[in-house]
């Protein structure tokens, strides 16, 4: 078997890689600010968004002066960030909603789509930690 020619090979992460990598990165950035908080609050999120909405449920957290309540909505939006196509950082609350609030209909399933998945990620991972 030739090593080389599998070393050339390209690589392709795939998006559910994608998913994985940002929601460890994740997971160990809010285990680190507050653990069993963070962990529950995880595990909550997506029954929050299920029975409230995304923008709805990344209000309240925005609303909570509690550190891991704040790092789980800045995980969301991150992720949301990236997987549209924008800077990998958090782009804040404000900017955040506004830009929901242009969302069609469709791009707002899409936006909760995708944040039901990373939180499961971010849920199964924080659970590891």
């Amino acid at each position: 078997m030739n090593t080389s020619a599998q070393s050339n090979k390209p690589t392709t992460t795939t998006l559910e890689q994608k998913r994985a990598q940002y929601a460890w990165q994740y997971a160990e950035s809010g285990i680190g600010a507050c653990s069993d908080k963070y962990r529950n609050l995880a595990k909550a999120a997506p029954a929050l968004i299920m029975n409230n909405g995304l923008m709805q449920t990344l209000a309240f957290l925005n609303s909570k002066n509690e550190r891991h309540h704040q790092a789980l909505a800045e995980h969301i939006r991150r992720w949301l960030s990236v997987k549209n196509g924008g800077p990998d950082r958090d782009m804040g609350f404000e900017y955040g909603m506004k830009t929901m609030l242009d969302f069609t209909p469709d791009q707002y399933r899409q936006a909760t789509d995708e944040a039901l998945l990373i939180l499961r990620w971010i849920r199964q991972f924080a659970a590891a930690l």
